[in-house]
């Protein structure tokens, strides 16, 4: 599992003070109001940021850091990913998984129970999520993360067994 969670991407600077916009990767975005530190991942090195205060404008968060004062000194940022530790993330409920420790995992179909494919990545919708499983027969298969479809997800043994509703096959 990882160390660390994406909390949200740097979109651009706002203002000229060191303030940015965030497009939060988190479902609620009134979670950088309870966050004292992220870690901004320049793809090097990984800079350690207390957050000062946190407003909102439509989906977006706008972070002001403690040190950085001026739009020069973040405005190279912009595109880069602000990460947390896994221990300052909301707490999971029932059925929840953090999609970083789902990426990769194996996905097993029911009947009959056999490999089906790997789980590349996870499309937020309005309604559910959908998973993009790259398939060993099928190639790309979306499927819904819905009861009917999700049986099981094992974090620790790294593997999904869904079934497969008619129609979901290409």
């Amino acid at each position: 599992m990882e160390k660390q969670l994406q909390a949200g991407v740097i979109t651009s600077t706002h203002g000229i003070r060191g303030e940015v916009k965030v497009f939060p990767t988190t479902d609620d975005a009134q979670y950088f109001r309870e966050l004292k530190k992220v870690y901004l991942d320049t793809g090097k090195e990984q800079i350690p940021l207390e957050i000062e205060h946190v407003k909102f404008f439509k989906q977006f968060a706008i972070l002001k850091f403690k040190g950085i004062d001026n739009i020069n000194d973040i405005e190279k940022y912009k595109g880069k990913s602000l990460m947390i530790d896994r221990e300052d993330a909301s707490p999971l409920g029932e059925d929840e998984y953090y999609i970083g420790d789902m990426i990769g995992m194996d996905v097993y179909t029911d009947d009959p129970a056999e490999h089906f494919g790997v789980l590349r990545d996870v499309l937020e919708t309005g309604a559910n999520d959908v998973y993009i499983i790259d398939s060993d027969r099928h190639g790309e298969v979306l499927v819904p993360a819905i009861r009917q479809c999700i049986l099981r997800v094992d974090t620790e043994k790294n593997e999904m067994h869904i079934h497969l509703m008619e129609g979901l096959l290409p």
